[in-house]
């Protein structure tokens, strides 16, 4: 059997609980054609880089698959068939990747990045000089 990375996009409508069960249903579709689902990770709603069916946002989930190709085909027939389903992506890998995926890590790399937002400035971030505005620098003053 061969390994995927599935990613589809939800529609902004629908709640989370909806969305996991959309999940569920796609992990019944394929664990019934013979195959397994390894890692689920919700990646939560998220802003659409252009309007899809006039959404503005979606929730994306991953499922890494290991199935034969007639189950992921049979679950692609399935989504384009949802409604809920915006769009949806199936990548052939070698292996899954261990850990968390590249968007969760980004997401806690933005979380660190966060923490020091009120704490004031970096020591090693070089500085530049404040440049006056015209106003400022005694044009115009009366």
């Amino acid at each position: 059997m061969a390994l995927y990375e599935h990613v589809f996009l939800a529609r902004q409508d629908i709640s989370q609980q909806q969305v996991d069960a959309l999940v569920e249903q796609y992990k019944g579709i394929i664990e019934t054609n013979g195959g397994s689902v390894g890692r689920i990770e919700s990646w939560g709603l998220r802003a659409l880089t252009y309007r899809i069916n006039k959404n503005r946002k979606a929730y994306y989930s991953l499922l890494n698959i290991n199935a034969p190709a007639a189950a992921v085909a049979e679950l692609e027939r399935q989504q384009r068939i949802n409604e809920d389903v915006l769009r949806f992506m199936t990548i052939r890998v070698e292996e899954h990747e261990e850990g968390q995926s590249a968007m969760l890590a980004r997401r806690d790399d933005r979380r660190d990045r966060d923490d020091n937002k009120f704490g004031g400035r970096d020591d090693d971030r070089p500085r530049r000089p404040r440049r006056p505005r015209d106003n400022e620098a005694g044009e115009g003053a009366e």
